[in-house]
């Protein structure tokens, strides 16, 4: 019911089901991952990817200094930060 309370969030969940077609659709051509490790691996993976690309950030070069980073013993690099323009009112983000 939050939405009755601020008018930018969308009526539907249409983006978020746009958003993730192309990985049930990869799930789906690939018939999906064998143990729960890989479903943890892959979910975890496209959150990553799909976090960077909103944000305008390059998946590639975030996974690389964090791959980096695991072979040094050192900490995980932070996910870029969301874009101004994205976030509404009190910094809550915005509908896409």
């Amino acid at each position: 019911m939050r939405v009755l309370g601020d008018p930018m969030l969308p009526l539907t969940n249409n983006a978020a089901e746009r958003q993730l077609r192309h990985w049930v659709i990869a799930r789906r051509i690939s018939y999906g991952t064998r143990t729960l490790v890989g479903s943890n691996s892959l979910s975890l993976l496209a959150s990553v990817i799909d976090t960077c690309r909103l944000r305008g950030a390059s998946a590639t070069n975030l996974l690389a200094r964090a791959i980096s980073a695991a072979r040094l013993g050192l900490a995980a690099p932070a996910l870029p930060p969301i874009a101004p323009h994205l976030l509404g009112r009190n910094g809550a983000l915005m509908g896409i």
